[in-house]
């Protein structure tokens, strides 16, 4: 019997400030162990929390690109339970009346678009970090994480499987990258997933018994785990047994999940108001100030670039799978030379250089698109070369490799290296004589109606010319001659 998987998604980016949210301490990754943890941090006595108010204007983007509500009364809340990476005993969360409230996150998977609800999203701090592996029999605490500000932003149990629930994530952290509150690294911690994975028989039943998988911190980690947490509970359900509502860890060497503790509720955290902050009220001067800041959103530019320049669904999608992408692409369009080619046809003659050659480049080199060695205006220069005639396609991608090893502008290299493509009708006229005079056989096999024979003259044409003849002009001239 078929089984439906129901997964909600809880994510904490951290958002993009200098100092911690309640204090005035670095938030620098990499830093020496509690180097970068101050009094209030480490909550010795007497010590008073000071809200940070970039936080804020961070929580009030996200909650205006997702087009939720925002409350303009939020309080804070303790958050209590012990665990030595957290200093005070409790946490300073929202519960009740977080700052935003609702709004929705469009994906694609692989049935089409799909809108996720959002049903909240709160600031927080981070707590700080456990080591157990540097110390023998002992563990360290590094408390350089305490108070880091955190926007914890949770799904309705909307996404079925997998590899939705990977098309959220990838969603999620897109926006928050490209609205420029959070800096999206995984491998540092900045953007981590907590799975919740239930299952049941069929969609209209209740919602099963849900298990948590933490701190997931890589899209691939995260399908593995949910698919293996939900065969988990599947097999034990057709077995006989009972889900056990808990926390659970990803071990990736495994390929498993593996209880962690059992899984709290609300009331086990005794949240109250925590008397140490005001009341954070919003005005709507600053709400619409921030508004007006917003970048065009990912979903809109998707769709302008669809109709603006004419490209597929699939290739607007991938050009603004992030925001250094898109700006790449459309700073390469408006620098090409407009003295040849439709605006749409320049559009996706650069649109297939970013998503193929250049992707293919970044991808070997482990690079982002921001560290690219060639910049959007060489790349307009080099296509201007392809749409001027100057180059082939064939020699333009010898010219991109020069390029990416830093020898420098296109133009240079094409000079340096001799690589002008010959376009004139005249020349490569000669030369499709003279191959057609010492090939009589192949001429013969063609017109006897092996097309192969074709291929091998325009090769043999192409050898002459040392690869510099036009090949659509090498092709045009040869089905004339050749009748």
């Amino acid at each position: 019997m078929s089984w439906e998987i129901v997964i909600g998604i809880e994510t904490h980016a951290q958002l993009r400030t200098q100092s911690k949210i309640f204090s005035g301490a670095a938030t620098e990754f990499g830093a020496a162990p509690n180097t970068q943890a101050c009094a209030v941090d480490i909550a010795l006595p007497g010590v008073l929390p000071v809200l940070n108010r970039a936080a804020v204007e961070h929580a009030i983007r996200f909650g205006l690109a997702i087009g939720a509500a925002l409350s303009r009364r939020s309080v804070f809340a303790r958050k209590n339970y012990f665990y030595p990476d957290l200093p005070k005993g409790y946490q300073i969360s929202q519960y009740e009346l977080p700052i935003v409230q609702g709004g929705s996150l469009p994906i694609h998977t692989d049935d089409g678009p799909k809108t996720v609800r959002i049903t909240r999203a709160h600031l927080e701090e981070d707590a700080g970090k456990s080591l157990h592996e540097d110390f023998h029999g002992m563990s360290g605490i590094d408390l350089n994480r305490a108070g880091t500000p955190l926007l914890e932003i949770v799904t309705e149990p909307d996404l079925r499987g997998a590899k939705e629930a990977v098309a959220y994530a990838r969603a999620l952290h897109a926006l928050v990258t490209w609205i420029g509150i959070c800096d999206g690294n995984m491998q540092e911690g900045s953007f981590r997933c907590d799975a919740n994975v239930s299952v049941r028989r069929a969609p209209d039943q209740p919602l099963g018994t849900r298990c948590e998988i933490k701190n997931l911190n890589s899209f691939r980690f995260m399908e593995r785990a949910i698919e293996f947490e939900a065969r988990r509970q599947i097999e034990l359900l057709e077995a006989g047994g009972s889900v056990v509502q808990e926390t659970r860890l990803y071990d990736p060497e495994r390929d498993e999940t593996r209880p962690m503790r059992t899984k709290e509720d609300a009331q086990d955290y005794r949240y109250f108001p925590d008397p140490d902050l005001l009341l954070l009220v919003l005005s709507e001067d600053e709400i619409e100030r921030i508004r007006a800041s917003l970048p065009e959103l990912p979903e809109a530019r998707r769709d302008r670039f669809v109709g603006e320049y004419g490209l597929s669904d699939y290739l607007g999608a991938a050009l603004t799978a992030n925001r250094a992408t898109a700006d790449y692409f459309e700073t390469a369009v408006r620098g090409i030379e407009r003295n040849e080619g439709a605006a749409a046809e320049l559009a996706k003659l650069v649109a297939n250089w970013v998503t193929v050659d250049l992707a293919a480049k970044l991808n070997a080199d482990d690079l982002d698109i921001g560290l690219s060695p060639v910049s959007p205006q060489r790349l307009a220069r080099l296509l201007s070369r392809i749409l001027d005639r100057t180059l082939s396609n064939k020699m333009a991608k010898e010219v991109f490799d020069s390029m990416w090893a830093g020898e420098g502008d296109p133009d240079a290299i094409i000079d340096r290296k001799g690589l002008r493509q010959i376009s004139d009708a005249g020349a490569i006229e000669r030369l499709v004589d003279e191959v057609l005079a010492a090939n009589a056989k192949q001429v013969e096999d063609f017109r006897a109606g092996k097309d192969k024979a074709f291929n091998s003259l325009v090769g043999q044409v192409m050898k002459a010319s040392k690869g510099k003849a036009n090949p659509a002009q090498v092709n045009e001239i040869l089905r004339r001659k050749l009748g």
